[in-house]
Formats: structure tokens, sequence, C-alpha cells
């Protein structure tokens, strides 16, 4: 199903100049794009001295995954959410772990193709609590995404957004409104660290996470992806800890991930758990609420506890749901609120992976 309609879809946040190339407003880089050009991202292209999306309606590949594997920890734990990307990446993160799509300029690599309200009628019919925009950046297929969330609207199904968060002032209302989760990739604490190896600037991250807690209602938690030698140092994690708490307050929820040697950072170590231990330390020293290890086996740093009393109320080991002690989203000890968007009981989709073929829905 490679028709123009999908392939080619109008693009928003653009402007055209006066030498006839266009101007894209949706992420700050603003490439100007000639005649038949295309961006950074690779997948937004000049066509008839507009814009257009290459990629609407065509992805990667669909798998059905835990929420917690976005990583959400605080937004409906232990239920199923249906994972999708796209090609490109608005990004040129040298460490990128999942460059084989989102550094892809390959087309065919988009396997699945897919109308938004295929896809939000087959997340309801597997079950899916939420679709997320995963794999690659949502924010460079925002039109897609946009129109995906609201289809999944109407079908009762959430939308969560896994980004960088690297939007323009005047995208991000548009984007973010279609959204009720988000997880967004603060990759360092540093403007060097973001210009030398993700080709990108820093503030407009800071600007987006600020407006998601001062601006919005969507739940959305934070990862960083700590790199030995890089971004792992104790001053750069007690400042980015230090503003978290400041700028945002205790209660977003922080996850460190560990590192492996990819893509074009293949001289670098792995993250030993050592790292993300006392990265997790750091953050609950500056009065962080939920900070969490991840990708690795530590069930404690996994887990969630309450800040007023200490008690264990969401046990995890990997992507498994243990103990359960919350009572209508409040600690079963002290009543103490817990942050985040909980149900009476968990779900119980467990660490299951489950790859999906979209053209076995009707209609999709």
């Amino acid at each position: 199903m490679k028709t123009a309609e999908t392939q080619n879809h109008p693009g928003r946040w653009w402007r055209e100049l006066e030498d006839g190339r266009v101007v894209c407003e949706l992420c700050p880089r603003e490439c100007r794009l000639a005649e038949g050009q295309r961006g950074f991202c690779f997948v937004r292209q000049n066509i008839g001295n507009r814009m257009v999306l290459t990629t609407y309606g065509r992805s990667s590949g669909f798998c059905i995954d835990p929420i917690e594997k976005k990583p959400l920890d605080h937004f409906l734990p232990g239920t199923s959410v249906l994972s999708f990307g796209t090609a490109g990446c608005n990004l040129g993160c040298r460490f990128c772990q999942n460059w084989d799509i989102s550094k892809s300029r390959e087309m065919d690599r988009l396997m699945d193709a897919a109308s938004p309200e295929g896809i939000a009628r087959a997340a309801s019919r597997l079950g899916c609590r939420s679709v997320a925009f995963t794999y690659n950046d949502p924010v460079i297929f925002a039109e897609y995404a946009m129109d995906i969330a609201q289809a999944c609207r109407a079908e009762g199904v959430n939308s969560v957004a896994v980004t960088a968060g690297y939007i323009t002032d005047l995208a991000r209302p548009d984007f973010y409104r279609h959204m009720d989760a988000a997880n967004v990739d603060l990759k360092a604490f540093t403007e060097a660290f973001y210009h030398r190896l993700c080709f990108g600037q820093l503030q407009p991250v800071l600007e987006t996470l600020k407006y998601l807690k001062h601006e919005t209602d969507v739940w959305f938690e934070i990862t960083t992806l700590l790199i030995p030698g890089e971004n792992d140092g104790d001053h750069e994690l007690h400042a980015a800890a230090e503003w978290i708490a400041g700028s945002l307050g205790p209660d977003v929820p922080w996850h460190f991930t560990a590192f492996h040697p990819d893509f074009k950072l293949r001289d670098r170590p792995k993250t030993p758990p050592s790292t993300l231990t006392r990265a997790r330390q750091i953050g609950l020293s500056k009065g962080l609420h939920y900070v969490y290890t991840g990708n690795v086996h530590d069930s404690a740093g996994g887990s969630t506890y309450c800040p007023g009393c200490g008690a264990l109320v969401i046990e995890r080991d990997w992507y498994e749901l243990g103990a359960w002690n919350l009572e209508d989203g409040c600690c079963a000890d002290c009543g103490r609120q817990i942050s985040g968007v909980f149900e009476k009981s968990p779900g119980n989709w467990g660490r299951r992976r489950e790859p999906v073929v979209l053209s076995q829905f009707s209609g999709s």
C-alpha cells in the first residue's frame, strides 16, 4: 500500500521564503529547503514549494510491549502498549541505540501501512490501553501521530510520545495537546554534549519539559542514557537533578539507563550498573521522589517507594510487577498520594513482547 496519499501528506509548521525555498518550523533546526530537498530528518521534503511528510501512513513495524518498556512506571502500570515508529530523526546522536530505524534513509524499511483509524482499531481489539510513538522520534511525523492520537481517543485508547523533546515553541502546543503521556529523553545536561554528540541543542528540550509540567496535563517521565566519560559525572548529574527539582518539582520520575557501544560511538565501554545506582542516589539526594535504574537487573532501583513513609508501593523485576501496595493511587501504609496515572489494580501484561501485523485487522 505505497500510494501517494500515504507517502506524501501535506505538512504543517512551515513558511515560504521569497527565493522559493520553504522553512520547516517544526523543530529548532528550521531547515531551509529548495525544491525537492529533504530536511535533516529526511522525511520532510519541499515538493512544489510546499512541505510534505513522506512517511505518513507507513511504519517500521508494530509490536505489543509492556508500558514499563517506554519507560513509563507511573502511567497505567502493567498494561500493554502497541508500539511503532517510522524512519528518520531530527537529531544526529552518535550513540543512537535504534540507529537502524532512526537513521534509515531507506523508505522500503517501512513495512506496515496503516491508517490512523486502523491503528486505533487494532490497539483496541488487541486490548492495548495505549499506542506508543517510539523507536524514532514522533516529532518528525507529528501530523501522522496527531491523527492517530485523535483516532485513539475515539476508541478510548491513550497516546504516548517517546521523544527527545526537540520541537519548536510554535509546534509544541499542537503536538502535545493530542498526547496523554510522554517519556522525554534528556540526553545530557550540557550544551556541549548536545552539540558534539547529538548535533542539537539542550535548551529546546528543557523548554519542552517546562511546557509539559506547567502548561499541560500530559503525564511525563524523563530518561537519561548514561555514557561512561560523557554525561555520567557527578557534577553534571547534581546540576541536572537540581534543575529538575527546581523547574519541574520532585514528582517527575527520572530513569537512568545503561549505554552499550553502538552506531558511531563504539569506543566507550558499557555502562556499569554501579553508575546507574550512583546516579539514582544523586537524584534522590536532591529531593526527587521517583528515580529509577533501567535496562539492568535491579529490582530495588526499579521499584517505587512512598516518598512519605518509604514503604514499597510498586515492586518491579525487569518489566514484571510484584507487590502492589496502592489504594486509590495512595500508599496503602500512610495514605500519601503517589504521583501518576493509576487504576485500582495493575495490568497483568508482564514482560511479553509480541510483534503485530496490522494488515490482519480489516480496514487497517
